[in-house]
């Protein structure tokens, strides 16, 4: 899963300018946590204000780059068509592709986009290198070679996930959330650009989350819906931050094929980005979050907010300081008994002589996202008891 956050592509996390302009081909890597032999591609146009065509597009697997094994190339058809124009603030579903392919092997979905594609909806941090043409190059989607794909990414335009067949007693896990939840890790002490030696490297928390899944034979598949920078009170403080949780809960979680049970991870960017958010408003929205969520007959896990002391962004810098307000809304969700059950994220990671902070071996350069230990961690405080298995 890539949770559409916006159609602003100026630049990636890496700080690359992006160059989306039109009649060019986008190789799309995405890693699925679990394997099978039919799939679906999901296509998004979800934030653009006008139609986007898309001429032709293949599935096939990554050998390395922008390249794919030739024998896995697939065609992708929508209701039988190899082309399909996609609604502005809409997506499209292509029909079922046989392919094989096991859990966390990197999968491409070349897309041509034949006419104008300025501003292509993104999942903004994909923490993935995706490759795509120079403008006006045409269709390369059935080069195994890629050799036209000269530029490259680390956000991912146009598609927003897939769906693997599996069993009936098989359920899904969306984990949402923000940049942390995203798998985000600041390269400095100023929170940007990303640290490169992350991307391509799957240790996102729900990555290792699915990994201690696989080992412990449960039948589930974790979906990533993390969107940096998201809040759940309000809409992102720049395009790239998303629509709010509350918002986009819908197309993000209790749509998804199979889904079973929600962590819901986020918060401190409603606290820690000027204005913030108080106590209450928080609070409120969360609330919301599991009334939506168990309206829908989805279970809630809700976890607690990590520190941030030490930190510029959503620390030092913010305006009212957050920490107070971190720990009474931390304090409210250990209490609470509206969600199923808590997972709590900050006991697992704060630094016990300094609380305020997160632990020195779990914290990435800029002091806020967790380095890639701090996100196993954090999977590792998942009792993976508060997940029951479907009814097949």
């Amino acid at each position: 899963m890539a949770a559409p956050t916006d159609s602003l592509s100026t630049s990636d996390p890496s700080l690359v300018p992006q160059a989306s302009v039109a009649d060019q081909t986008y190789r799309l890597i995405l890693t699925p946590h679990r394997g099978g032999s039919t799939v679906r591609v999901h296509l998004t146009n979800r934030a653009r204000p006008i139609p986007i065509d898309i001429g032709h597009v293949t599935l096939g697997k990554q050998s390395a780059g922008a390249a794919v094994q030739a024998d896995s190339l697939r065609e992708v058809t929508f209701g039988g068509n190899r082309g399909v124009t996609i609604p502005a603030g809409g997506d499209v579903v292509s029909d079922a592709i046989e392919l094989a392919f096991d859990a966390f092997e990197p999968l491409a979905v070349g897309v041509h986009v034949p006419g104008v594609g300025v501003l292509p909806t993104q999942h903004f941090n994909a923490n993935a290198t995706s490759y795509y043409s120079l403008p006006f190059t045409g269709d390369q989607v059935d080069d195994p070679s890629g050799s036209a794909l000269s530029l490259r990414t680390s956000s991912v335009p146009l598609v927003a996930g897939l769906d693997v067949t599996a069993p009936g007693n098989v359920g899904s896990i969306v984990a949402l959330g923000d940049s942390i939840t995203d798998g985000y890790v600041a390269a400095n002490y100023l929170g940007t650009p990303q640290d490169v030696s992350v991307v391509d490297r799957n240790v996102r928390y729900p990555d290792f989350l699915q990994r201690r899944i696989d080992a412990a034979g449960k039948p589930f598949t974790v979906l990533n819906a993390g969107i940096s920078g998201n809040r759940v009170t309000r809409d992102g403080f720049i395009p790239q931050f998303g629509p709010n949780a509350v918002a986009r809960i819908q197309a993000d979680a209790i749509d998804k094929a199979g889904v079973t049970d929600v962590i819901v991870a986020e918060g401190i960017n409603d606290l820690g980005i000027p204005i913030g958010a108080d106590y209450d408003q928080v609070v409120a929205a969360y609330n919301a979050l599991i009334d939506r969520l168990h309206a829908a007959g989805l279970r809630v896990h809700l976890a607690t907010i990590l520190p941030t002391g030490g930190a510029l962004l959503d620390g030092a810098l913010t305006l009212p300081y957050a920490e107070p307000v971190r720990q009474r809304v931390n304090a409210w969700i250990r209490d609470q008994r509206r969600s199923d059950t808590v997972i709590d994220f900050d006991a697992a990671l704060r630094d016990p002589a300094a609380p305020d902070t997160l632990a020195p071996s779990y914290a990435g350069p800029d002091k806020l996202h967790p380095n890639a230990a701090g996100y196993q961690a954090m999977a590792d405080a998942i009792d993976l008891r508060i997940f029951e298995s479907r009814c097949s």
